[in-house]
């Protein structure tokens, strides 16, 4: 069950988060004031994607291939899940994490759509260069 809320959780964040980038994009090409809506697209952003931290976290921890792991180790078909997806998930996390925090000090518009720009665009491409897409619903 939680493989499954962990999965198509993944789709709302992909979504949102493509949402907060071009939204950023957008907003600093054409000089557009920084308004509420933008905040709240940004901070919706962080919040699903720190919930799906916290639901992968759960679903990596409680896995049957977790424990297998930690008795027998990890060989290369299972690196992927094992490692590098938590742990490029965790850093994509972080890079989306400081550009909320940065476009907060920001004092101009066009500073905060650039730090959600920038930091929001390396946390989706990190995202999405770890997916493990063979295990997603749509493609299993």
């Amino acid at each position: 069950m939680m493989k499954i809320v962990h999965s198509y959780w993944a789709y709302l964040v992909l979504l949102i988060l493509v949402l907060a980038v071009v939204n950023a994009l957008i907003g600093m090409s054409k000089k557009k004031p920084f308004a509420e809506k933008d905040l709240r697209i940004s901070l919706f952003a962080l919040i699903v994607t720190h919930i799906q931290l916290l639901i992968g976290l759960g679903w990596y921890f409680m896995s049957p291939w977790y424990k297998s792991m930690k008795e027998i180790g990890v060989d290369t078909s299972n690196r992927l899940l094992a490692i590098e997806h938590p742990l490029m998930m965790l850093v994509g996390i972080i890079f989306i994490t400081i550009g909320w925090t940065k476009h907060k000090k920001q004092t101009t518009d066009a500073g905060k759509f650039k730090s959600l720009a920038i930091f929001y665009g390396i946390g989706l491409l990190l995202i999405l260069a770890r997916i493990p897409w063979q295990q997603w619903p749509i493609f299993s």
